[in-house]
């Protein structure tokens, strides 16, 4: 009573008597974990009660497998247990190769034949059977993961997360292609036929996204998967026909030789090409055909940068992560961590990094304790150059060692004292290294980090505020990450694809809103109506004034225009969290990119105004080639909005495009107004980094802002240690 008052008693006393009533109740409290997940015993309904609300599908991110639950665990040991005797897809590979041209002819006219029927089936219908593939898929889980690491080395960690993408795959893109047949003043045509060439080092989530994309915007597939991952794909296309695809829809195919490779993508019924892979593998598809509708996503050369006012515990761990899981072969994978100032000569950093290293089991999927794996084949050329072969000025911090006579099994590397512009800084090696550059400032940094041709995924470590705003103002790559790993976007909440060298062609980022958009073409679809949208964008108000004095098509430009505003208020002038997560933002955002629109001669003037306003009100830089003066409001027009124009034939325009995309670098871009597309082509000599929009302007913003942006997923970790982080407020995304 000396030291508390009365009002204190009274909370104590209320205190002792809640601990003694809790103390009563412990063992009436169930001891177990709460959280039920069980592989072993899963159901169809089970797995549906994730995607599926008062019997209507829906969409939300799949749940990986929960390692601590015991059920959970022993459903991993049946896995382990299978894997070395595992004969999945072996009989289904050899009769799905194909060796004879005329075979593959026969592939192709059925696979056209048969799209007519199935782009004419209502969405709706496409919709269900691409929400029961990924069920189907979620049911097959575990044998997903068998194959995946019996052929592609894949852990079994690696292989649950792939399964879980690629059902959110299946389960978003049927939710999004019912949005095609939704866009006010235009109709969407699907592609006839597309060829589906994914990659090896995502055998189950790359391959799933890219077929079941197609499928479910109308086309229909040729699958054609790596030959190191051909088994798995061969399972894929099982699940997908006993989903109910047509077999004729989707074909799964395995080429004898390159010829045919070439002849199928090139062949006149493929409409898209949609490929996972290097860039020289673009290049050389271009080179078949200068006209492919070529869709390609070719990796990147990933950094993550670390400051001073880092976290340096969470920096090391993330960058051991984000470089060596899967054995460094996930196309975002971090080679590069750039250290900025003093951490570039932390002692403790550099501990903790080769700790952690050399702490990694390294070891074939069948051992469950395996952290980084196996390559997917023997490191030979390039891979085995850096795995073995220093540059000027570097040296082994941390050697790497080949385990076994296979040449897939390499202890990971790390190399010191790379520099800016040299081989390795620049080069894509696609396995366990790990390159370590030394700079003074975060300005310096980025200018490093910038500098390689790719721009896929980028790193930031720091706890300032300034620093993470400089660094999101600056940084070149569509996936970038603050305070987290570099690796592992998740369908919707992080769309990925990147700048530059690593996204080719006239598409968007897998898993995000438009993905859909660029697996067909666009045709005008009568006007909107949107009368009652107000114009507030300044370049859509000053080109209204323009239209007012139109002599024919008013009513059809005015109409785009207010279109265009309601694309910049719903999509592309805002950034969009749909996961709305506490503990991390996911932001998707557009950035605006020059544009050269080319009106082609018989095409009238007024589709120069509705394409250059709806670039500029997203802050593109825009040109415009006209084949002939433009009249004197348009003309006012382009001066006000800094728009540069050339007057110019057709031939004059295509004569002059190779030095124009010389100039262009790696993002040029053409809206083409009419004319002749296959021309344009050829006048680039099918250059991968110019890409074309030319279907028939539509009065839809939703469909015409696409050209002149690009997108960025921006991931933000948004606590520390659990705790909301004030960095939240001040970081502006």
């Amino acid at each position: 009573s000396d030291i508390f008052d009365l009002d204190d008693a009274n909370v104590l006393h209320k205190e002792e008597q809640r601990f003694r009533r809790a103390l009563a109740r412990v063992y009436d409290v169930e001891v177990g974990p709460v959280r039920q997940q069980n592989r072993l015993t899963e159901t169809a309904e089970d797995i549906k009660s994730f995607v599926q609300k008062d019997g209507e599908w829906t969409f939300e991110n799949t749940p990986d497998s929960d390692p601590s639950l015991p059920e959970n665990i022993e459903w991993s040991r049946q896995i382990v247990k299978a894997i070395p005797d595992c004969q999945i897809g072996i009989k289904e590979v050899e009769e799905a190769t194909v060796s004879d041209a005329n075979v593959l002819d026969q592939m192709l006219a059925g696979a056209a034949a048969a799209a007519e029927v199935w782009a004419a089936r209502p969405a709706k219908e496409r919709s269900e059977i691409i929400h029961r593939v990924g069920v189907l898929m979620s049911q097959n889980r575990a044998k997903l993961m068998e194959i995946a690491a019996a052929e592609c080395g894949k852990a079994l960690d690696g292989g649950d997360i792939e399964v879980s993408e690629a059902v959110d795959f299946c389960h978003y893109y049927a939710q999004q292609c019912l949005e095609l047949e939704q866009q006010a003043g235009a109709k969407f045509q699907p592609a006839r036929v597309t060829v589906s060439t994914p990659p090896w080092n995502f055998p189950i989530a790359i391959p799933t996204g890219s077929t079941v994309s197609a499928l479910a915007a109308g086309s229909a597939v040729i699958f054609k998967p790596a030959k190191e991952s051909c088994r798995t794909g061969a399972l894929l296309a099982q699940i997908m026909w006993e989903a109910g695809v047509p077999r004729e829809v989707l074909q799964f195919v395995q080429l004898g030789n390159r010829e045919l490779g070439k002849n199928l993508m090139a062949d006149e019924r493929v409409d898209r090409v949609i490929l996972t892979g290097s860039i020289d593998t673009a290049k050389m598809f271009r080179s078949w055909d200068n006209n492919m509708g070529l869709l390609a996503e070719t990796s990147g050369k990933n950094a993550i940068i670390v400051t001073p006012s880092a976290d340096l515990d969470l920096a090391v761990k993330d960058i051991i992560n984000s470089a060596f899981s899967h054995c460094g072969q996930k196309c975002s994978a971090s080679s590069l961590a750039i250290l900025v100032g003093s951490v570039g000569y932390s002692e403790r950093v550099h501990r903790q990094l080769l700790d952690g290293v050399r702490s990694l089991v390294v070891d074939y999927p069948s051992n469950p304790s395996s952290q980084t794996g196996s390559l997917c084949a023997p490191a030979k050329g390039k891979l085995l150059r850096g795995l073995t072969t220093l540059g000027p000025g570097e040296h082994w911090a941390l050697k790497p060692k080949q385990l076994d006579e296979s040449g897939k099994l390499w202890t990971p590397g790390i190399r010191a004292g790379v520099q800016p512009g040299s081989e390795y800084h620049l080069t894509e090696y696609f396995g366990p290294i790990l390159g370590i550059i030394r700079c003074d400032t975060l300005e310096e940094a980025i200018e490093i980090q910038n500098a390689t041709d790719y721009g896929l995924t980028a790193g930031l470590h720091s706890l300032d505020a300034d620093e993470i705003n400089l660094w999101l103002d600056r940084v070149q790559a569509g996936n970038v990450y603050v305070n987290r790993g570099i690796t592992g976007a998740i369908v919707r909440r992080q769309p990925f694809g990147g700048w530059k060298n690593s996204a080719i062609g006239a598409g968007t980022k897998a898993g995000g809103p438009s993905y859909l958009f660029g697996l067909g073409e666009w045709e005008a679809d009568g006007i909107p109506e949107n009368e009652d949208v107000e114009l507030r964008n300044r370049a859509l108000v000053e080109a209204a004034k323009v239209a007012r004095s139109l002599d024919s098509n008013k009513e059809f430009v005015m109409a785009s225009l207010r279109s265009s505003q309601q694309a910049l208020d719903s999509e592309f002038g805002i950034g969009h969290d749909p996961s709305d997560l506490r503990v991390e933002r996911n932001v998707l955002r557009y950035r605006p990119l020059p544009v050269l629109i080319r009106l082609s001669e018989g095409e009238d003037a007024s589709q120069v105004l509705m394409l250059a306003a709806a670039g500029r009100a997203v802050g593109s830089q825009v040109s415009v080639s006209m084949p002939q003066e433009p009249d004197s409001a348009l003309l006012q027009y382009l001066r006000v909005q800094h728009i540069d124009y050339e007057v110019e034939s057709d031939q004059s325009f295509r004569d002059r495009l190779p030095a124009w995309a010389a100039a262009a670098g790696l993002d040029g871009r053409i809206r083409l107004i009419g004319g002749d597309v296959k021309a344009v082509n050829e006048a680039v000599n099918g250059n991968v980094n110019v890409a074309v929009w030319s279907h028939p302007v539509t009065a839809c913003g939703r469909v015409e802002m696409i050209p002149f942006v690009r997108e960025q997923a921006v991931a933000f970790t948004n606590h520390r240690f659990g705790n909301h982080t004030p960095l939240s407020e001040q970081v502006k995304i």
